[in-house]
């Protein structure tokens, strides 16, 4: 494991090399082959969410005169890289929060001031704060957030006559129910209890455990007094987590309990849930729409997580900033645009419409999601983030760390004959040095 450790950082640090390149001598800027009232935006998106973006681009033009030079990319990390090497940054960038420590540690990002954001008072401090860099400056401006919560079919639960899940082990017993007493009514036994995308591959399974961790008072890693980090996951609520998951989930004699295949499943093919042939899914709420069509939206329902070992339901959020790209000359459109994303008339245009939202929770504090949509179930996301959710720290450079723990979890989940305990004291050896790689390990 270490070694793969690394092999990572070098490869990291290749490219960080490079970046770094691109950026010193862009930094001289130019207003750029577009113009300078035209503003080239890249966000990481999809052919349908696409759309939806440039129905707000082009409501943005339409209010301000400024021009969008929109740019959606699916490879969007190489791509940022390739256009690094030449000395050209996009103006306006909308990607995940969690890349933000990554961006800014390689030089790639303008700091924000909040003061010089139209609107930004609307936008409450909890979530201010996911955007602030380990030196205490502002590198992102929020637009949109998101929260775990959990989708169960309702016409199965209520069929077996078992209640909405508040405990582990109430979760437990629907599971299996769902997978042993033939909730479909087919006469087969064909259905499974909860779908679970356990891959390692690009820190999938650390991104579903996280909110089993978060519900067991367990952390990854966490601030010491001296401003740095350390790794904590050799702590009990950490054990005791990973073990639960382990015996119960995946190292079970009771067939059924996760979809076949779960260990090395992502979310692309992770489909039981949508395909009719599984229970619950613990997941986001870009996934509404899909169910919807799938399913029914009559037939399955959205409800907070249960409550874990630590006595609450708290699972992972995260969402998207708007990053300026570190480059001079066109501040003013920039902070224009950027208001205009976080106004009411901006997060409505991208909640709502014929194609993907691209917000899912509003950022502004003057919105309601369920009234947005018309949809209680977008109230029980909100609810989650604001009360029961914990982001990853994001200051840093969170993809090592993610990446190795799920390389950690997949592992401990594959092969059910080892310790817990001993893996975890191996990862939490590997986590600290990461740590030291970004000079964090205080």
């Amino acid at each position: 494991m270490v070694d793969r450790r690394r092999s990572r950082r070098l490869v990291a640090g290749l490219g960080a090399t490079a970046l770094l390149f691109g950026v010193t001598a862009c930094g001289g800027g130019s207003s750029g082959a577009t113009g300078p009232n035209t503003l080239e935006v890249w966000t990481r998106s999809n052919p349908d969410s696409a759309e939806t973006y440039k129905r707000v681009f082009a409501a943005f033009t339409k209010k301000t005169g400024i021009k969008v030079d929109y740019q959606p990319v699916v490879n969007f990390d190489q791509q940022l890289q390739a256009r690094a090497s030449t000395k050209d940054l996009p103006d306006v960038m909308i990607n995940d929060t969690a890349l933000m420590g990554s961006y800014q540690s390689q030089g790639l990002l303008k700091p924000i001031d909040p003061a010089s954001i139209a609107g930004s008072g609307q936008i409450d401090a909890k979530t201010w704060a996911s955007t602030v860099g380990l030196d205490g400056t502002h590198y992102g401006i929020p637009y949109s957030r998101q929260a775990f919560t959990l989708f169960i079919r309702k016409d199965w639960r209520e069929k077996l006559g078992l209640p909405v899940p508040k405990t582990w082990a109430e979760l437990l017993t629907l599971a299996k129910a769902f997978a042993d007493k033939d909730p479909d009514g087919d006469g087969k036994k064909d259905t499974y209890g909860m779908v679970v995308p356990g891959s390692a591959q690009n820190g999938y399974v650390a991104w579903w455990a996280a909110s089993f961790l978060w519900q067991s008072g367990a952390r990854i890693i966490e601030p010491t007094k001296t401003g740095g980090y350390q790794p904590v996951m050799t702590s009990d609520a950490a054990v005791n987590a990973v073990t639960w998951l382990k015996k119960n989930l995946f190292c079970t004699e009771d067939n059924g309990v996760i979809q076949p295949g779960a260990i090395t499943a992502i979310t692309g093919n992770a489909s039981n849930f949508q395909d009719g042939n599984a229970g619950m899914y613990l997941t986001g709420p870009y996934n509404i729409a899909t169910f919807d069509t799938a399913l029914g939206k009559d037939k399955y329902e959205v409800v907070p997580a249960p409550a874990g070992p630590a006595g609450n339901n708290d699972v992972l959020a995260d969402g998207e900033n708007v990053y300026f790209g570190a480059k001079t000359g066109k501040a003013k459109q920039e902070e224009a645009l950027a208001a205009f994303l976080i106004s009411p008339e901006g997060q409505r245009l991208a909640m709502t419409g014929d194609h993907q939202p691209v917000v899912r929770i509003p950022v502004n504090s003057t919105l309601s999601a369920a009234t947005v949509h018309d949809d209680p179930r977008w109230g029980v996301v909100q609810k989650a983030y604001e009360d029961a959710s914990v982001q990853f720290p994001n200051a840093l450079d969170w993809a090592p760390f993610r990446q190795d723990t799920a390389d950690a979890l997949n592992s401990i989940f594959t092969y059910c004959g080892g310790s817990v305990r001993s893996s975890l004291k191996e990862l939490n050896e590997t986590l600290a040095g990461d740590l030291k790689d970004q000079d964090l390990l205080k």
